[in-house]
């Protein structure tokens, strides 16, 4: 499987834990919360929302127009950090971000 291809089963992964979980939300964030310039948008969005409305989206996007994916996601340490005060079951969404960071990063 390519990198490419890695990274896009994983986004669809996430997406269905998230639902599967309580934490994907149907309706948008305003365009302002989503302007954000602060890292995640901490100042704006809840982490999840950040997922949600700006990582999957701008990764998916970049596939399709065949970009170049990041070559570095330091995701993970950020999701364990705001997922322990959730009282949702994290474990699997904490597991595949941690898979995302790994394939998002470029090893020499």
């Amino acid at each position: 499987m390519s990198r490419v291809q890695h990274v896009s089963l994983l986004l669809i992964e996430i997406r269905a834990e998230m639902e599967n979980i309580g934490l994907w939300k149907e309706d948008a964030p305003a365009a302002e919360a989503l302007a954000s310039v602060q890292p995640f948008c901490v100042d704006t969005l809840a982490f999840n929302e950040w997922i949600q409305w700006l990582l999957l989206p701008r990764l998916e996007m970049m596939i399709k127009q065949q970009l170049p994916l990041p070559q570095n996601s330091e995701i993970h340490p950020m999701a364990e950090e705001v997922f322990k005060q959730l009282e949702e079951d994290t474990d699997r969404l904490l597991d595949l971000i941690g898979q995302l960071d790994q394939a998002l990063r470029v090893h020499h």
